[in-house]
C-alpha cells in the first residue's frame, strides 16, 4: 500500500502498515516512510 510522504513530497510504499480507526470512526492506515522514517498516513480501508 502506498501513502504520500510530506517530507519526501511523493508517494512511498508504507513500511510497517498498521490499520487504525480515526476519532470520527473512519478506517485508516498508518506507517513509516522507508526513505526518511517519517510517519505516513492514508485514509480508507486497507
Amino acid at each position: 500500500m502506498q501513502a504520500y510522504c510530506m517530507k519526501c513530497r511523493g508517494k512511498v510504499e508504507i513500511k510497517n502498515p498498521k490499520a487504525i480507526t480515526m476519532k470520527n470512526g473512519k478506517p485508516a492506515t498508518q506507517g513509516i516512510c522507508p526513505k526518511c522514517s517519517t510517519k505516513v498516513f492514508r485514509i480508507g480501508k486497507a
